[in-house]
């Protein structure tokens, strides 16, 4: 059975869905990879290396020939209609944000699994993409904090006086959240953290880093994920997170709530009273973002009061991408993980009776079996019917 690896498509993307580590282990359960020429160029692996995995190697991928199709990036629909019935599809669909793909895949009869649905079970912890990505950017965030700070992180005695820490808030403290936390300390910044999940607090504590509380009740979701507040709890929210984040030098937010826009935790106001020179660092930027008026991929300078200067507000990109060589690794072995979990003498034969296989799958026969995204992708179809009928 043929397993498909193609340079990504998305402008930006390094990552690629496949490393020569993740082919070894294909090959090693008795299936065949082919990948595309150049597709792990970008992530720092030669197409020699590839080769040497056992992956056969082309210079365009024929789609219609894939029995599976590995890939980073949700598909569009271009490359949907050029597969046949009956591929498999793995990888990272964001269905929420992508339903006219999603009735695609479906239409088109392809057996999909987003790696955004691998439930959160012990035993799947190996395939869950989301949490091996969020480790990469979480640690990739304090770095660009780093860069833009016109400061020490670390406390410094010199001769010439004592310079004191950074002083570092992440809100979110999600594995992006506390991998943040990590790595501020290590650069030697004082770290506070916030979270409205009630397990937070220790995971905050066992980081060295000093947990906030701002005496709200707490709001645990499903999955380990916390849930949106009502807006007059947010807003309380945001007015006790204030004197916090004006005491701050970098702010770090991290929040998500699966499916849903990034819960807004702050606004463009609380910024204004913060230190000339600071920096905030909106994680969730592609998702709505979690600070009133970032943008991705755009560092935007902010005027404070009383004419102090200014900060600076940056919305994060394709932050995964931006290390995209430890991230394909991590990625790829997700992806290998799971097809070797549904793979039985050399065919990928999923077992939708397990609780891995059947979470994480989208689409199949020509159903959506996801039903959130089932439910979501009904209204809008019914809408376009009713206005082509009129």
């Amino acid at each position: 059975m043929n397993i498909g690896v193609r340079r990504e498509i998305e402008p930006g993307e390094r990552r690629v869905a496949a490393t020569p580590e993740s082919v070894l282990q294909l090959v090693a359960v008795g299936l065949s990879v082919t990948v595309q020429r150049g597709a792990g160029a970008a992530a720092g692996y030669p197409d020699s290396e590839y080769a040497t995995a056992g992956a056969r190697l082309v210079d365009s991928l024929d789609l219609g020939r894939c029995d599976v199709l590995a890939h980073v990036r949700p598909l569009d629909a271009g490359t949907v209609a050029r597969l046949s019935a009956g591929t498999i599809t793995v990888g990272l669909v964001a269905p929420a944000a992508n339903l006219e793909v999603v009735a695609a895949l479906r239409d088109a009869g392809i057996t999909s699994f987003a790696l955004e649905l691998v439930p959160r079970l012990s035993r799947a912890q190996s395939m869950d993409a989301l949490t091996s990505q969020a480790l990469v950017a979480g640690y990739r965030c304090v770095l660009e904090a780093a860069m833009r700070l016109p400061r020490f992180f670390p406390l410094y005695m010199t001769a010439a006086g004592t310079i004191p820490p950074a002083r570092v808030l992440v809100l979110g403290a999600g594995v992006a959240g506390l991998q943040a936390i990590a790595t501020a300390k290590r650069l030697g910044a004082r770290v506070s953290a916030y979270d409205v999940r009630a397990a937070s607090a220790d995971e905050v504590a066992s980081m060295g880093a000093t947990f906030i509380s701002l005496d709200m009740d707490t709001a645990d979701g499903a999955g380990g994920y916390a849930t949106e507040l009502a807006e007059d709890r947010a807003a309380r929210q945001r007015e006790l997170l204030r004197p916090h984040i004006e005491a701050s030098d970098v702010v770090i937010t991290t929040a998500a709530i699966p499916g849903r826009p990034a819960p807004r935790l702050v606004g463009s106001d609380m910024l204004r009273g913060m230190r000339a020179g600071s920096v905030v660092i909106d994680l969730a930027a592609e998702s709505g973002g979690n600070v009133e008026g970032s943008v991705p991929g755009h560092d935007i300078p902010i005027l404070l009061d009383g004419d102090r200067g200014m900060i600076t507000l940056v919305g994060m990109k394709d932050v995964p991408s931006a290390m995209p060589h430890d991230a394909s690794r991590l990625y790829a072995k997700n992806v290998s993980n799971l097809l070797a979990l549904m793979t039985v003498d050399g065919e990928v034969v999923p077992d939708f009776t397990d609780e891995v296989v059947g979470g994480a799958c989208l689409t199949h026969d020509g159903i959506v079996t996801h039903q959130p995204t089932l439910e979501a992708i009904s209204p809008s179809e019914e809408a376009r019917e009713t206005g082509i009928q009129r």
